[in-house]
């Protein structure tokens, strides 16, 4: 069957949420630009955004609608040649909105799962939860008779295990998205030994359409992207418990560890503000779907399970602003750290200066994330750097040494413990998927 006959009718489970509402949008860009090939002139495409609130979806085409016309204002070259036979169409206003029209056309907003029955292809959002992902994407299976290819966004669960539960017979692969879809560059793709040819086939040439890259990783829960991040909060973890038992106090601890994190490893979140971008319940949820499939290893967390024993959550709000996590935030900035003992959040200002002090300055040569990060000569910059933090032995630099060789460790692992297929897509899933300023595997340190 060709590329463009499976595009005919696809199906977003999970399409209100944060990942399928931009797999959803860049999903129905690539339907409509093969609707303008005049090859396809003939074939009706048709994108079932299927969630369960009706207002979620209300808000889900709204949000389309605005991405489209985005789009069209940035593209109104292209569009006015493609709409150039179009005499209804003369100024960029028509144009733009006649897009926009044409792209929300394509979709059918749905609450019941018996509208995946037709469909080729079904893109599976929803929150990762195995037993859930199983009985969706099973009943849909048993009553389609088109055979559905399934493409899931899960980052934690083993592919093999929804294809053996949900009885799939290797029309299943993992295409995992980053947050948010819409913008973020990078796709995991995973297959397993039972998925078919047929599937990596189509999912290359829709990756390259959409204009993203992937990197290829084994069906090994977690993956690259969380094999690598649930372990770097692991280790955080660890530093928290040392810092301790030198007689800081906890917000003091988080302070130094997210600071370190951050600034003197040049990221742009530090650790613990990304468990709060995340949500402290996903990283729980995606430490427990993990742990069964990881041999001889604890992915757990007490801390996390501490939050959320308080119910601190973090996530963030529809409008995209940051809900209170390990941090309380003012503005997007840093305001307050949780105290699990007292309950309550503590200003920064009760913290910083005895911590900045100890942890001494930042190397010469540091400069934040955001003005390194897309600096031609940030390779150059980063070397020395390194060279300045490596011949330091402040408190910071020391604690920074030690997260950079636990870096190098949890990359080295993954490829040797056959996660990720070699250094470079290690590289990459950080570089791209968390926009780290380099990866674990450098010339830096």
């Amino acid at each position: 069957m060709k590329y463009e006959e499976k595009l005919e009718n696809v199906a977003v489970l999970g399409a209100a949420g944060k990942m399928g509402s931009g797999i959803l949008y860049l999903t129905a860009t690539e339907m409509v630009r093969q609707k303008f090939n005049p090859a396809n002139k003939n074939r009706q495409f048709v994108l079932y955004a299927m969630d369960t609130s009706h207002e979620a979806l209300s808000k889900l085409m709204a949000y389309i609608k605005q991405q489209a016309i985005k789009y069209a204002e940035k593209n109104i070259l292209t569009l006015r040649e493609i709409y150039r036979q179009r005499e209804d169409l003369i100024d960029n206003e028509q144009i733009i909105i006649e897009y926009a029209d044409e792209l929300l056309r394509i979709i059918r907003p749905v609450i019941r799962i018996e509208s995946a029955f037709d469909s080729k292809i079904v893109f599976e959002a929803i929150s990762e939860n195995p037993e859930l992902k199983v009985e969706l994407m099973s009943k849909i299976n048993d009553n389609n008779k088109n055979k559905p290819w399934f493409f899931t966004n899960t980052s934690a669960i083993p592919i093999s295990w929804l294809d053996q539960h949900a009885r799939l017979n290797g029309r299943i692969m993992g295409v995992h998205f980053y947050n948010p879809p819409a913008v973020q560059k990078l796709l995991e793709v995973v297959k397993t030994e039972n998925t078919r040819p047929e599937l990596s086939y189509f999912v290359t040439d829709y990756i390259k359409s959409i204009g993203k890259m992937f990197v290829p990783s084994y069906d090994v829960a977690g993956f690259i992207g969380n094999g690598y991040f649930m372990r770097d909060i692991l280790y955080a973890e660890q530093l928290i418990n040392e810092l301790q038992n030198d007689e800081f106090s906890y917000p003091e601890t988080v302070y130094m560890v997210n600071k370190v994190s951050q600034d003197f490893l040049i990221r742009p979140m530090g650790i613990f503000q990304l468990v709060d971008y995340v949500g402290i319940d996903v990283v729980q949820f995606i430490m427990s779907v993990m742990q069964p499939h990881v041999e001889k290893e604890n992915i757990q967390s007490e801390l996390i399970d501490i939050h959320l024993n308080n119910a601190v959550k973090g996530g963030q709000f529809a409008d995209g602003t940051q809900k209170d996590g390990f941090f309380r935030y003012e503005k997007g900035k840093i305001e307050a750290i949780f105290d699990p003992g007292k309950k309550r959040y503590i200003s920064v200002s009760e913290v910083s200066e005895k911590c900045d002090e100890y942890l001494g300055p930042l190397p010469e040569g540091w400069s934040p994330w955001k003005k390194l990060v897309h600096r031609p000569d940030k390779d150059e910059l980063l070397k020395k750097y390194f060279s300045q933090l490596l011949a330091s032995n402040s408190p910071g630099t020391v604690m920074a040494k030690s997260y950079l060789q636990r870096f190098k460790e949890i990359g080295s692992d993954l490829v040797k413990n056959k996660v990720a297929f070699k250094f470079d897509d290690v590289n990459a899933v950080l570089i791209y998927g968390f926009h780290h300023a380099y990866g674990p595997v450098n010339d830096y340190f």
